[in-house]
């Protein structure tokens, strides 16, 4: 299993808070508050209901706590593990009241994440063989991007800029706004920092020439290109720029895609698609 470096609790804090606010309202948990005797203590579990890959345990622990500091929590699946059906991720032990109180909250960050990185655990499984690497997109759940890049990294998965000012990618928009290819990477390379990559999106061969014998690129994003313009754009870059395919990366098509030698399969899917994983709190 690898180890995963976790993000500091202060950064996924706000996150949890926020869930934790909209969930409990202006009066909190009713329900409880009407049912549990103030007293009542209780272990529970929360278990796998189906196979996955692990993610959003520290987030589920940081629920817990926020609602109750005096709750032990005890991790028993760490992000980035493979689970089974039936296993045990996380065990919980305290007040009732308050483990009822943050449920749903924990198992909604859990299930979410953890369908993340099992779906692309899923897509590095398909590029076996290979050096190609699966990366995520900004394709992400608004207000959620740190936690579900963080899921992708668990699954297997690298991550792709975080955001707007991490790197500069231009897009098809951007070159026609810009009057072309050749004026976009020019225009980039002046304001570009050494520390800032230079990504450009081409949807032809001849959009990729045109890249080849301009300078300022350092990544070319082969987009929405069928698999013998990949290998043929692969064979034309050889090597003088990363590669990254993306555009219509379904699971079953990521082997023949990495056989073309890329670097990187980028897919929004990861991210905008991924099932839930089934996780059940239990007493």
């Amino acid at each position: 299993m690898t180890s995963f470096a976790t993000l500091p609790d202060l950064i996924l804090e706000p996150l949890v808070r926020a869930a934790l606010t909209e969930d409990l309202g202006q009066y909190g948990d009713i329900t409880t508050r009407a049912v549990i005797p103030v007293r009542t203590r209780y272990a529970a579990k929360i278990n796998a209901r189906e196979n996955g890959v692990v993610s959003g345990m520290q987030i589920a622990a940081i629920a817990f706590r926020l609602v109750d500091p005096l709750l032990t929590v005890n991790i028993r699946r760490t992000d980035g593990s493979v689970c089974r059906k039936g296993d045990t991720l996380m065990e919980i032990e305290g007040s009732a009241a308050s483990i009822l109180s943050a449920e749903r909250v924990a198992l909604n960050f859990a299930g979410r994440l953890s369908g993340i990185s099992t779906l692309t655990r899923s897509f590095v499984n398909q590029t076996h063989g290979t050096n190609t690497r699966i990366t995520c997109t900004r394709k992400t759940t608004p207000g959620l991007r740190v936690v579900e890049k963080q899921a992708v990294l668990h699954g297997g998965g690298y991550n792709h800029r975080s955001g707007l000012s991490d790197a500069i990618l231009i897009k098809d928009n951007h070159i026609a706004a810009a009057g072309g290819i050749a004026a976009a990477l020019n225009a980039a390379r002046q304001v570009a920092s050494h520390m800032v990559r230079v990504e450009i999106e081409v949807d032809t061969l001849d959009q990729l020439d045109e890249v080849l014998a301009t300078a300022g690129a350092d990544v070319v994003l082969l987009d929405n290109m069928d698999t013998a313009s990949l290998r043929n754009a692969v064979e034309r870059v050889d090597g003088k720029l990363v590669t990254e395919a993306s555009g219509n990366m379904t699971l079953e098509r990521i082997p023949e895609v990495a056989a073309t030698g890329v670097d990187y399969i980028s897919s929004g899917a990861l991210t905008h698609s991924a099932h839930t994983l089934d996780l059940g709190l239990d007493f």
